[in-house]
């Protein structure tokens, strides 16, 4: 701080006495919240108000409803059915498909897919018979979402992104999937279908979790973590092989491999030891 040529400084009271040795200061709890109403504050300045309004070059839908506050960018493509709220801005090549829902004030960046098809296929004599995808996707208020990310729709039920959600770049969230209010998911990572994401997680870059499972509200899961289970007690998860050479690698994998074989002869072993002590016990 005592180094730094800025003209004023954001502290918190911890450092107030430095900070007012140091010349103009700004004494707030928060710093990092203050300092991103601060960057809010200067775009306005520099930006002019929210975007509104709706490209010429993008093509919607007669039937999509469109508040009059919200922004639809460049080459946007718009499905019948669909339903944007107000103050939602809608950057460029962002796809709704049809009846799909977004909510108000929520932000999409380039690229954004939503209501593509969810995955979804049945095997006939090894042959692939796809299942339609029946369902939408509803987005709630307040939920950004990074560029080229995609949320597919869902097969029966909606997929849902509830209130505040902020998600990543390059993020995959598939049909059914429910992610709770004002969780964040950071970029690459990806959500089979029909998980349950509770409120306020966390999902680290490049984490995937497997369908079906419930993550508990207020869980967190460390970058390029694996989730093969529910999570019903909320706590930070990590699922990460540690680095190490190759050399070593090969070596610890080698070992994996006789793991089960391992854990029976264990077994075996323990129960030997038990019955010996039994027997001894009645000697």
């Amino acid at each position: 701080m005592a180094a730094s040529k800025a003209a004023c400084v954001v502290v918190a009271p911890a450092l107030r006495e430095a900070a007012q040795l140091r010349g103009p200061c700004i004494i707030v709890s928060n710093p990092y919240v203050y300092f991103a109403k601060l960057t809010q504050f200067w775009k306005s300045k520099q930006q002019g108000g929210p975007s509104s309004g709706i490209h010429p070059s993008a093509v919607i839908d007669s039937s999509a409803e469109i508040a009059s506050s919200a922004y639809v960018g460049p080459q946007c493509v718009i499905g019948a059915g669909v339903k944007i709220g107000s103050g939602t801005v809608l950057t460029s090549r962002i796809t709704i498909a049809d009846e799909c829902e977004i909510g108000e004030r929520c932000l999409l960046h380039p690229g954004v897919v939503i209501g593509a098809d969810g995955f979804g296929f049945a095997n006939e004599n090894d042959a692939w018979v796809k299942i339609e995808q029946l369902g939408r996707v509803r987005i709630g208020n307040d939920v950004e979402i990074g560029a080229n990310t995609c949320i597919d729709r869902g097969a029966l039920d909606d997929t849902i992104i509830e209130d505040g959600v902020k998600i990543d770049n390059l993020v995959q969230i598939a049909h059914n999937v429910h992610v709770g209010a004002h969780s964040v998911i950071a970029g690459n990572a990806g959500i089979a279908g029909s998980a349950h994401i509770g409120r306020s997680c966390s999902i680290g870059g490049a984490a995937n979790i497997l369908g079906h499972l419930s993550i508990a509200d207020g869980t967190s899961i460390s970058p390029t973590s694996m989730v093969t289970r529910s999570i019903h007690q909320p706590g930070l998860y990590t699922g990460i092989f540690p680095l190490q050479t190759n050399e070593q690698w090969e070596k610890n994998a080698a070992s994996l491999k006789q793991l089960h074989t391992l854990r029976e002869r264990i077994k075996k072993l323990e129960k030997a030891l038990e019955a010996h002590h039994s027997n001894n016990g009645n000697s």
